[in-house]
């Protein structure tokens, strides 16, 4: 649903070939650049390398923003469900830096170079809201792996420690630390302004047609939905008040995603969660 990243609108994901055509503008406007720089007395072919270099900096700025869809991606793999704006920044900034340095004589597509870069800087942004050291961190991303994995499966210490090959202590920390990485991802106060904060809209103060469509969509999963999206209720505190395991609300929260983008009011609908 969510169309734009650092207030860049996302662009539909480009093919390889569209990738490459892109790359050879991005590169012919790079050399008219350097050839600008230094000094071109021809008035005329100084206006063609100035049309080029444009070109090419048109092309850079599609290619980014048809890429921004990873960052969003990567970010909701964390758990940031409805976006969290230091982590999307990283992940942009990952985003530019994979642009700098892209060779396409390597091999490989842009977005695969990109989303090195991408997940690099979102984990290095965790890490800081969290500060929680390289081999913490590491860990947390195997426990997080391992849960996507296996979401029916509820992992408990022995469990951890037996699939992470870790002591009884050591996994017993790592679910420690995991646990309060997930308290911060619903407690905006740690990552924004206490001025900036505002109480999420209660369903009698939404528009008739966001509830009803909402409600048609998400079934017997609406409440939930609408708590988790504005992030005022856990996985944890979700899964509790309904007896089954977080993994088990997870995906019913997913299905309810998946059907909300599907849908014919998906445009509209988040427009309306933008502006909340």
């Amino acid at each position: 649903m969510t169309s734009r990243v650092g207030g860049l609108e996302i662009l539909a994901p480009l093919s390889v070939d569209e990738e490459r055509q892109l790359y050879s503008v991005i590169v012919r406007g790079r050399e008219c650049a350097l050839l600008l720089e230094g000094g071109v007395a021809d008035n005329a072919r100084r206006r063609r390398l100035s049309q080029q270099r444009h070109a090419g900096q048109e092309a850079e700025s599609r290619l980014l923003r048809a890429t921004l869809g990873l960052v969003r991606t990567r970010v909701h793999e964390r758990g940031y469900r409805f976006g969290n704006e230091e982590l999307e920044a990283a992940g942009v900034e990952g985003l530019a830096n994979a642009l700098r340095r892209f060779d396409p004589a390597r091999g490989v597509r842009f977005a695969t170079y990109a989303n090195y870069w991408i997940v690099k800087l979102v984990n290095q942004a965790i890490q800081t809201q969290t500060g929680i050291s390289d081999a913490e961190m590491r860990l947390v991303l195997a426990l997080d792996k391992l849960r996507r994995a296996h979401p029916t499966t509820n992992y408990g210490e022995a469990e951890v420690a037996r699939a992470l090959s870790l002591s009884a202590s050591r996994a017993r920390e790592l679910l420690a630390t995991s646990r309060d990485i997930e308290a911060r991802r619903y407690e905006p106060a740690a990552f924004t302004d206490d001025t900036e904060l505002h109480e999420p809209p209660a369903t009698t103060d939404a528009p008739a047609w966001v509830i009803s469509a909402l409600k048609r969509l998400c079934g017997e999963d609406f409440d939930a939905f609408w708590q988790h999206s504005f992030r005022t209720t856990s996985l944890e505190e979700l899964a509790r008040a309904r007896g089954i395991t977080r993994q088990g609300i997870a995906k019913r929260l997913e299905r309810c995603r998946s059907a909300v983008r599907a849908s014919a009011d998906a445009a509209r609908l988040q427009e309306w969660f933008d502006r909340q």
